[in-house]
């Protein structure tokens, strides 16, 4: 990379974040929920009444809603955990009733909280459970489960061989993600999968899932009691009543901007306008390009030409563009520059929020956090005074656009009818 010190417009990026989005192949398969309907037994009100549902192929809905509506059995009864009373549910041209459990359950994609690894097993192990049992030569499978290591940011070398418990919280969801893609399923279903970790962790495994399926665009179903979350990774959020009626349907943008109802606007909370930082990403703000050097380069010579750019820290790079270190110049010990503990880096997706920008920023020694793209791929660098002004700008907008309504509302109707007849105009319009 250029030694120079180089800024990114905020629109190039967002521009190619766009074409990132875009030009994956979905891999995904529609799902339809037909008046789909759950009783169990002794109770008076339906679990689920009469859903109707259709979830788009290679997008990731959120199902959110009170504890008690029915979001979670609604998400099970898709697998079949739980048997529909009634109804029909289709992914792709199959009804899932038509077909076994136990093979539907091989080609849906399951991922729960804290992973539910078996601790007996590898690493390694865990994920090629349903390649095993597909029938998958051992080669495909070892060649697969190093692929889906690398894609959830674990070191196949270090991590296969390990087992659950000499894991942290964050590694044995990262595993059972990888477990839950193992087989390639067109459909994953989530529940609740990032409950059990620090919010820093689960920050960061939101970014790798939206990493995730920025490349393999499946169908993801996720269920989450956070609005906050459903709000960032939902391209469609479902919020759901008692019974799973459907309260409203519809993109996080439309959600926050025009609940369909009382309950949705309780539901969304009164901090909505907030929210609205979780709809503005990364990828919209000012990226910075500070010096950067190579695992294995020359320390004397990346020092120099990070002195000569006047910075003070150098971002080190391995041989795939992912970020390596981030250090201060005067902590660069040896001949040779080296990659240190990647899970200390601050990173962030691009697509990640200003929220988790604030977040990330807040662990940070630099006062600010690299920024990366698809496969960890690095950006650049954002700093707090990019945050804050993109907060600021935002906060222009939504007055100037409150202060229009306001405007607008107090306009006399006439004044918008060009065409009214002059007898219905006041004198001074005359």
């Amino acid at each position: 990379m250029d030694a120079t010190t180089s800024t990114s417009s905020e629109s190039d990026l967002g521009e190619k974040g766009r074409a990132q989005d875009a030009s994956a192949a979905i891999s995904g398969a529609e799902i339809r929920l037909e008046d789909v309907t759950k009783r169990y037994p002794g109770q008076n009100t339906a679990a689920v009444d009469g859903l109707n549902l259709t979830i788009p192929a290679g997008e990731i809905v959120m199902f959110v809603g009170p504890s008690g509506c029915g979001k979670t059995t609604s998400l099970k009864m898709i697998n079949r955990l739980i048997e529909p009373t009634s109804g029909t549910i289709m992914i792709g041209d199959n009804d899932v009733r038509k077909q076994s459990a136990d093979e539907l359950r091989r080609h849906v994609g399951y991922v729960i909280q804290g992973g539910s690894l078996f601790p007996h097993m590898t690493v390694a192990k865990n994920i090629a459970i349903v390649p095993k049992l597909l029938g998958w030569e051992s080669d495909r499978i070892a060649r697969r489960v190093d692929e889906l290591l690398d894609m959830v940011n674990l070191d196949p070398s270090k991590y296969r061989g390990r087992h659950p418990r000499e894991l942290s919280g964050g590694q044995q969801q990262r595993v059972g993600v990888a477990r839950g893609l193992a087989a390639d399923p067109p459909v994953v279903l989530m529940d609740e999968p990032f409950g059990a970790v620090d919010p820093i962790t689960r920050q960061r495994l939101q970014d790798e899932l939206l990493s995730i399926q920025r490349t393999l665009r499946k169908t993801i179903v996720c269920v989450t009691h956070d609005i906050d979350e459903a709000i960032k990774l939902g391209d469609r959020i479902l919020i759901l009543q008692e019974g799973a009626q459907v309260a409203q349907y519809d993109t996080p943008e439309n959600v926050l901007a025009s609940p369909s109802n009382d309950f949705v606007s309780d539901f969304v909370g009164s901090g909505s306008s907030l929210k609205q930082l979780s709809l503005a990403r990364v990828s919209e703000l000012e990226i910075q390009s500070p010096t950067t050097g190579r695992v294995g380069e020359s320390s004397a010579q990346a020092i120099e030409r990070a002195r000569s750019a006047g910075d003070d820290s150098l971002v080190i790079l391995d041989d795939r563009d992912r970020p390596a270190a981030w250090v201060w110049l005067r902590q660069i010990k040896g001949e040779q520059l080296h990659e240190r503990e990647r899970e200390n880096l601050s990173t962030l997706d691009h697509r990640a929020t200003l929220n988790d920008a604030l977040d990330t920023m807040l662990t940070s020694t630099h006062g600010g956090a690299i920024v990366t793209g698809d496969n960890d791929r690095y950006l650049g660098v954002v700093d707090f005074s990019a945050v804050v002004d993109r907060m600021r700008v935002m906060q222009t907008e939504a007055q100037d656009r409150a202060a229009s309504a306001v405007t607008a509302e107090s306009r006399p109707e006439d004044e918008h009818d060009p065409d009214a007849p002059m007898e219905d105009r006041e004198p001074s319009d005359v």
